[in-house]
């Protein structure tokens, strides 16, 4: 599988229950330079099935980048967030905490749970290109090429 650094184009998972924030985020990342695709699921649970490739999220690729909004119905942000970080499978996968509290992250950091930056909502195209920018840089600092022969 080639890594999204290489092949320019980054799979990002968005969940968002707010139709308008989620246009407003999608509306952002299309901005720029910022190549991606981006998935679109409204709760908690469509998150878990997506991230579990279960019934219409089957073929779902697994995401470069979680966009994670706290405030969801059926399963909570933090709830999603705790069972991200639970699965092996899952746990590395860069998570994004959406939101316009500072209470959100009061609660993430008391529960342990990492979290690899926060953004205000709506979401700009600077606040994004920032983080997907400073993101980019740790894959390449973590990537390991062959050697050339």
């Amino acid at each position: 599988m080639d890594h999204p650094v290489l092949t320019g184009l980054m799979e990002i998972l968005l969940v968002e229950d707010n139709l308008e924030d989620a246009r407003l985020t999608m509306q952002a990342l299309k901005q720029k330079d910022v190549r991606c695709r981006v998935h679109l699921v409204c709760d908690g649970d469509e998150a878990w099935d997506f991230l579990h490739t279960k019934g219409v999220f089957a073929r779902a690729p697994l995401p470069d980048l979680i966009l994670l909004d706290m405030e969801l119905p059926k399963r909570s942000g933090s709830g999603v967030l705790s069972d991200i970080r639970a699965d092996p499978r899952l746990q590395n996968i860069p998570v994004i905490v959406l939101t316009a509290s500072a209470v959100h992250k009061a609660a993430l950091l008391a529960q342990n749970l990492h979290v690899d930056g926060f953004m205000t909502k709506p979401v700009s195209w600077e606040q994004f290109v920032a983080v997907v920018k400073s993101l980019r840089k740790s894959w390449l600092e973590t990537l390991v090429l062959p050697a050339a022969h």
